[in-house]
């Protein structure tokens, strides 16, 4: 990074080049037994359910229906893992879906096993680089999020806050929400200091975080 709020030129080119690779699907893991060989670095997505994961992740590598979408909160189940293709000259990296913690339309057991699932992955993985954690703009952080902020502090896990759904919000309410929220991190040791803004509908901020995934690998 150049500073606190830019990605340099470089890094975005980078990024361009991983993210115009051709991804598949590896997995989806439903215990922590079965996850992939840790041999490779790992980028993890996390946040609140129907925060729009699985949406910036397609829109982030341009591939559209790669990881599955849904209005049904809690439709992804499994920590969702993929990679670049056979053949692909890219950089051999895991990239991590990971189900939404919080509200789920689903039955509270199974809530609680997908919850217990992306702490055990979040807490215990020791090629996982950075986890991006999705925050809506039109909510900002709730109490379950800082509770995923401080467990990834405790196990002393970089992660970054990405706020999505930005084109719901006013144009200039974005960069007080970005000021507000780099405020409210200053008391968390592992969280990276740069708060990225994004809408996967519009595009906007894709190329930063495209250059930032390049600087975490």
């Amino acid at each position: 990074m150049l500073d606190d709020t830019q990605v340099s030129a470089e890094q975005i080119e980078a990024g361009e080049a991983l993210c115009h690779r051709r991804w598949s699907f590896v997995k989806g893991v439903v215990d922590i037994e079965f996850l992939p060989a840790a041999d490779r670095p790992e980028i993890a997505f996390a946040g609140r359910s129907n925060v729009g994961k699985s949406s910036l992740i397609n829109a982030l590598l341009r591939q559209g229906g790669l990881a599955r979408t849904s209005n049904t909160p809690g439709r992804t189940q499994e920590l969702n893992v993929f990679a670049p293709a056979e053949g692909e000259q890219a950089p051999e990296v895991y990239l991590f879906d990971l189900p939404g913690y919080g509200f789920a339309k689903a039955p509270k057991d199974k809530v609680d096993t997908w919850t217990t699932l992306v702490k055990d992955y979040l807490r215990g993985r020791p090629t996982l680089k950075r986890v991006f954690l999705l925050i809506d703009s039109r909510h900002g952080i709730k109490p379950v999020d800082r509770e995923i902020l401080e467990m990834l502090d405790v196990a002393a896990v970089s992660y970054q806050i990405v706020l999505t759904k930005i084109d719901k919000i006013k144009v200039g309410q974005i960069e007080t929400l970005q000021k507000v929220t780099t405020d409210a991190l200053l008391k968390h040791p592992a969280a990276y200091p740069e708060v990225l803004a994004v809408s996967s509908l519009k595009g906007t901020g894709l190329a930063e975080l495209r250059g930032t995934l390049a600087g975490v690998l």
